[in-house]
């Protein structure tokens, strides 16, 4: 793979999850895994799943370089002790030829070049599944365990998720898949119920920040508002990080902070810089954090207390003033839901985006109390 490849498995500007040197936070995960292995009777089948972000690929990376390199376990006088890590060093012959690329009982199946376009097919296509049939055949004579990644499962077509079902049904001999999966419910009953199933929760903001500190990304920003805001997802925090969402946010809030009179020429600003060209990542961050201060708002509201960890500066204060009593929280749930729809609407029929951006401002305006 070049470097200009395009890895749908990896945020832009972080490690690949195959070289994450360490999971934080998914410790239950990992225990759960190892029981199975130790008892010596491993699924064929794994369903991870969680928030996306939360270290499901980095697990299924720990996963597969474990059962490649460890042995099964027989119950004999002479078998070894169980297994209490995941953990593979390094140096290991296995984790140098995984972190190569180089491995010949590893697939890992993501979304693929479209020949003809050249571009990113947007889901896993009925291909790239079947052509885990001739990995399958070509790995099988020196009986070693074969070990399938797919990231995620989510992104498959039907045809590609039929192709899947009919391995899950006559599974290959010592194979065992990892299936990714940020909504299970997305997937064919027949699949889910073939998979063995493992939880992945979301970081706290002490985890998040030992997670960011190994991420081999520099990150300024306070990991307790990343996790705040990525709702303690490693990636959605790295994302947030890279694209200055922690100030977007703030800025949000700052600009809200003057309602019910709407700062014009502040909003004017943020539309501007949302709607520059090839500025469409952004653009779509920004109604994701409008989405998340609309939703906080509407919470404060029904609970009567702002969230216990605040995102940003001076943010507490502005909640409780703009949301103070279960009927302004109501008002807030709706418009939340109407300028998400109003949103998805506009992004889907290419209005301009400062346009938009000015009318979701305004509805926001015309929401708050008097």
């Amino acid at each position: 793979m070049t470097d200009d490849t395009p890895q749908p498995d990896r945020v832009d500007g972080a490690r690949h999850p195959r070289d994450t040197p360490k999971l934080i936070g998914q410790s239950a995960a990992e225990a759960a895994f190892l029981d199975a292995f130790n008892s010596g009777k491993l699924h064929h089948a794994w369903m991870l799943t969680g928030p996306r972000g939360v270290g499901k690929a980095t697990l299924a990376w720990r996963i597969a370089r474990f059962l490649l390199a460890t042995p099964d376990p027989d119950g004999g006088m002479f078998d070894l002790p169980p297994a209490e890590t995941l953990e593979i060093d390094p140096d290991h012959p296995v984790a140098r030829r995984v972190a190569a690329g180089a491995e010949a009982g590893l697939k890992s199946v993501t979304r693929t070049l479209n020949p003809d376009t050249k571009k990113m097919r947007k889901q896993i296509v009925v291909d790239d599944i079947r052509a885990l049939n001739g990995f399958f055949q070509m790995s099988a004579a020196d009986g070693g365990r074969r070990v399938v990644i797919i990231d995620d499962a989510d992104e498959m077509n039907p045809n590609a998720a039929n192709a899947l079902l009919k391995m899950l049904e006559e599974p290959p001999e010592r194979a065992v898949l990892l299936l990714l999966s940020h909504q299970p419910s997305s997937l064919l009953p027949t699949i889910r119920s073939r998979c063995r199933t493992l939880r992945l929760g979301t970081l706290d903001a002490d985890q998040m920040a030992e997670a960011l500190a190994g991420s081999g990304v520099e990150v300024e920003d306070d990991p307790a508002a990343l996790a705040e805001l990525s709702g303690g997802s490693v990636g959605g925090a790295l994302r947030l990080s890279l694209m200055g969402g922690v100030k977007t946010y703030a800025d949000l809030v700052g600009l809200i902070s003057s309602l019910p009179q709407l700062d014009r020429g502040r909003a004017i600003k943020l539309a501007e810089a949302a709607a520059q060209r090839g500025g469409e990542a952004k653009l779509d961050l920004l109604f994701t954090l409008l989405d998340l201060l609309l939703v906080r708002l509407a919470r404060t509201g029904a609970t009567g207390a702002p969230p216990a960890q605040p995102a940003c500066a001076d943010e507490i204060a502005v909640l409780q003033r703009l949301s103070p009593s279960p009927a302004q929280g109501r008002a807030w749930a709706d418009a939340a839901q109407q300028i998400s729809d109003r949103a998805r609407h506009g992004l889907a029929v290419n209005l301009d985006p400062a346009a938009l951006v000015l009318d979701t401002l305004r509805q926001i305006g015309q929401t708050a109390p008097r």
